[in-house]
C-alpha cells in the first residue's frame, strides 16, 4: 500500500497533482506498474493503448458542462440532464481521474471505432475482447482493478470494461477523499447546473457513484 497517508484538498480534486509525471499523466507509481503490465500484455500479442488517465478539475468541468448544456438545449430538466451525465461521467472534483490512479484501456492493435469506450467493443466479437480476456486474468497480479463492474446490484455509474484503477495508491486517495465535505467540493466550485445538485442528491452520488464500486477498491 502506498506508504503517504497525506492528501491535499487540491491533489484530491484535481487541482494540481506533484506525483503526476511524464507525458503519460500518471501517477509516478502506476506508470511504473502500467510499464511491466504493457510488457508482458505485449509479449502476448495485446498492445495496451491508454485512451484516458490524469484528468485536472478543469478538463472534468469542461467534458460535464458541455454534455450539461447539450442536454439542456435539447429539452432536458436539468436534473435529467445531471442524472444522463453520470450514467458514464463523474461531476468535476470527483472524479477518480484526479488522482492519476486510474486508466481507460483500449488494445492499439485495432483501428479505433468512431466512439471507442462502448461496453460491445470488450465482449464477444468486440475489438477488445482479448484486451478485457486477458485484463481479467492478469491486471490485479500488477495492482489494477476494474471499478465498475458488471453487476446487477450495482448501482451508480454503468459498467466500464476500460476502466482500470491501481489500488496501492488509489484505495488511500480515495479514503482521504472521504474526509472532505463533498457538499463543499459540489456546490461552491462553480460549475454549470451545481444549484440543482439538492442535498438529497448529494448523498445520493456519494454512496452510489463515489462508493458503489468493486469492493476491492474500498
Amino acid at each position: 500500500m502506498y506508504s503517504q497517508e497525506f492528501f491535499t484538498r487540491d491533489q484530491l480534486i484535481g487541482k494540481g497533482n506533484p506525483d503526476i509525471i511524464g507525458n503519460s499523466k500518471m501517477h509516478k507509481e502506476v506508470k511504473f506498474a502500467f510499464e511491466k503490465m504493457k510488457e508482458h500484455a505485449y509479449k502476448d500479442g495485446i498492445n495496451i493503448e491508454i485512451v484516458s488517465s490524469y484528468r485536472s478539475f478543469e478538463k472534468q468541468k469542461q467534458l460535464f458542462e458541455n454534455k450539461y448544456i447539450k442536454f439542456t438545449n435539447q429539452g432536458m430538466t436539468p436534473g435529467k440532464a445531471i442524472e444522463k451525465i453520470i450514467e458514464y461521467s463523474t461531476i468535476p472534483g470527483t472524479s477518480r481521474h484526479h488522482w492519476g490512479t486510474d486508466l481507460d484501456l483500449i488494445d492499439a492493435n485495432f483501428p479505433k471505432p468512431e466512439s471507442v469506450l462502448e461496453e460491445e467493443h470488450f465482449y464477444g466479437i468486440g475489438p477488445y475482447c482479448k484486451l478485457k480476456e486477458w485484463m481479467d486474468i492478469y491486471a490485479e497480479s500488477y495492482g489494477f482493478i476494474e471499478v465498475y463492474t458488471q453487476s446487477d446490484s450495482r448501482k451508480g455509474f454503468k459498467h466500464e470494461p476500460w476502466h482500470y484503477s491501481f489500488a496501492p495508491v488509489s484505495i488511500p486517495m480515495l479514503q482521504s477523499f472521504k474526509k472532505l465535505n463533498l457538499k463543499d467540493i459540489l456546490t461552491t466550485e462553480n460549475v454549470e447546473g451545481a444549484s440543482f445538485f439538492s442535498d438529497d442528491f448529494i448523498q445520493k452520488y456519494y454512496h452510489e457513484n463515489i462508493l458503489d464500486i468493486n469492493p476491492k477498491l474500498l
